[in-house]
């Protein structure tokens, strides 16, 4: 029974997942969704794509096909707490999309992310990436950073 579940618990998560499986993890910003992929192991992470947002119904069916062709079996969409760990208006609006998703017949994590973007966005400059490169590639590599921190907690 994994349908409609919407967790910030790993155990939770983990538990409706016995036998691992690909997982896919969200950025979700309000101009773009960057998009990742795991192995079924939940070994390594690795960025995948950056949707511009249009209406939900047409990005929910862009994630549902790349889902559908990964054969994935859970999401982790980031979170995005303010630094003292409380809500914050795009935590609402990363839960609502959430929500939104929970028809699509797979296990949600949501985990807190208040510092991919930033960490991203500093190896990327550490890297010498000009502005432009760094504003392609930054929202697939923090939802590729989100994921990375889930499927290493939920391996340990």
């Amino acid at each position: 029974m994994t349908k409609g579940l919407i967790t910030a618990d790993r155990a939770a998560f983990r538990e409706v997942l016995p036998n691992g499986g690909r997982l896919i993890g969200m950025d979700v910003g309000t101009k773009t969704l960057g998009l990742a992929l795991c192995d079924a192991g939940w070994v390594i992470a690795s960025p995948a794509h950056t949707i511009t947002r249009g209406k939900f119904s047409k990005d929910k069916a862009t994630v549902a096909t790349f889902m559908a062709e990964q054969y994935v079996k859970g999401i982790v969409i980031g979170l995005p707490f303010n630094l003292d760990g409380s809500e914050s208006p795009r935590s609402q609006s990363s839960r609502s999309f959430a929500q939104n998703l929970a028809d699509m017949g797979v296990p949600i994590l949501l985990w807190d992310e208040r510092w991919s973007t930033q960490a991203v966005t500093r190896t990327l400059i550490d890297a010498d990436a000009s502005r432009a490169r760094r504003e392609v590639l930054v929202d697939k590599l923090a939802a590729s950073y989100i994921l990375q921190g889930a499927i290493d907690a939920l391996r340990g």
